[in-house]
């Protein structure tokens, strides 16, 4: 690991094998608390390159536990966090819209970092248990089109960087991990981005990959299309920018979009989406965001079809019943 520093402090990137093994080092307790604040530290002060951040995934996946779900023919909805915006639980939503209409959702999740409430936080509240077996799983995804993998139980080995990070108390590089090592590997992806620069760092690294994917970056600063501004979306295919008028919807407020103040409150939103008692800008960032998701799975679909799809599956109650079914078969 010494070696592995002085490197980073002489200003030198490490290469995707070198970053791999200081990431394997760190997962199996063999970084101690020093080494390892001052391995996170250098990213606070430079960039971290695509074959670095592919080497920390790397690790992380093959340190990570396996669902066994017998399918990588999934998608997962996640944001980095970061944006400081506070917002009701968008990505999970429009995770069950997904699930509701059909396609098969692998969900990887953790408690709130930058907001209130994570998405563990709030299926939670929502009586969706966190300690399910393979088995249980696998139940969950054959009936419900959905299951939850809570990031703690499949990444055992973070728990050796967890105490530093909680005492260093900025944002590390281990926060734009979460959305790289769902342990499903699912093939289709919508990622949300708090910068730019990120999106951009995650659309050269999932060129990379056999994903089908959607990254995006709204440009006043959330991690998701939240229709309140123009928004950069990054796919296998290009970039271009989004407004809500591409979907023929309207432009929301940021206030539209506020989450509650406890996890509590975000679950009685949450519900309030899936039951039918959203504002209309609520239900708008819902199944814009799962319409993303379902064009990463029917590519030949248009916006207009795609956001139809998503709509139709919130509007008929079928995404309530994905969470239904899910708390059901655990």
């Amino acid at each position: 690991m010494k070696q592995i520093l002085n490197q980073l402090f002489d200003q030198q990137l490490l290469s995707h094998s070198e970053a791999r093994e200081a990431m394997l080092r760190i997962g199996q307790g063999e970084a101690n608390a020093s080494e390892m604040a001052a391995f996170m530290t250098v990213y606070r002060m430079r960039p971290i390159s695509v074959p670095e951040l592919a080497g920390f995934r790397d690790a992380l996946l093959s340190l990570s536990r396996d669902p066994e779900l017998g399918t990588r023919d999934t998608v997962d909805i996640v944001g980095t966090g970061g944006d400081g915006k506070d917002t009701l639980n968008i990505s999970t939503l429009a995770c069950f819209v997904v699930a509701g209409a059909g396609y098969k959702v692998t969900k990887h999740g953790n408690i709130g970092v930058s907001s209130v409430c994570g998405s563990s936080d709030v299926l939670a509240q929502l009586g969706v248990g966190f300690g399910a077996s393979n088995e249980v799983l696998q139940r969950q995804l054959e009936r419900a089109n959905i299951c939850f993998l809570h990031a703690p139980s499949f990444h055992p080995a973070m728990r050796h960087a967890g105490p530093v990070r909680r005492e260093l108390g900025v944002r590390t590089f281990f926060n734009i991990l979460g959305p790289l090592v769902n342990p499903a590997r699912p093939k289709f992806q919508v990622a949300g981005t708090f910068s730019l620069e990120l999106l951009r760092l995650y659309n050269y690294l999932l060129q990379q990959t056999d994903t089908r994917y959607a990254v995006v970056h709204a440009l006043d600063g959330y991690d998701e299309l939240s229709l309140t501004a123009t928004a950069k979306l990054a796919t296998p295919v290009g970039e271009r920018l989004l407004t809500a008028a591409d979907f023929g919807l309207t432009t929301t407020l940021p206030a539209e979009l506020a989450g509650g103040r406890t996890a509590a409150e975000s679950a009685q939103l949450f519900l309030d989406v899936l039951e039918g008692r959203a504002t209309r800008a609520q239900r708008d960032v819902v199944t814009v965001n799962a319409a993303l998701a379902i064009g990463c799975l029917e590519p030949d679909f248009s916006l207009a079809a795609a956001l139809a799809a998503a709509q139709e599956s919130l509007d008929s109650g079928r995404a309530r019943q994905a969470l239904e079914k899910l708390v059901a078969s655990q």
